[in-house]
């Protein structure tokens, strides 16, 4: 069983910052790729930003320059730290993993974290 969990969410103005974080616990020997989608009231979820095992990251348009993705593969977590941050940002953000290797296994499911929300007031 792999569970992933986020936290850092919250409430900021326009042009601060917040930083997202989500582990992945579990009998989990790698995962290939981590990331973040949001989802805003009354639109589909949409990708922000992926980071694969192997260091590639993609970003959508809207993000690029203001938001940063890391992860630290040992701990199985993944990062997102969002600069200048807008309205439009206002979502919740979720933590997705892929390719996730557990007990030896190359697991084909997709795990998701419960959801994180973040507000960004003008």
């Amino acid at each position: 069983q792999v569970t992933l969990k986020e936290s850092g969410g919250g409430l900021v103005q326009a042009g601060g910052s917040l930083r997202l974080s989500c582990a992945a616990s579990g009998t989990i020997f790698g995962i290939n790729r981590m990331g973040w989608y949001r989802q805003a009231p009354g639109k589909q979820r949409e990708l922000v930003a992926t980071f694969t095992r192997g260091g590639r990251t993609t970003y959508v348009d809207s993000v690029k320059g203001r938001f940063t993705i890391s992860r630290d593969n040992a701990k199985n977590t993944v990062y997102l730290q969002m600069n200048n941050l807008k309205p439009e940002d206002t979502a919740v953000y979720y933590c997705n993993a892929d390719g996730v290797v557990t007990n030896g296994v190359l697991s084909g499911a997709s795990y998701w974290g419960q959801g994180t929300q973040v507000t960004v007031s003008s």
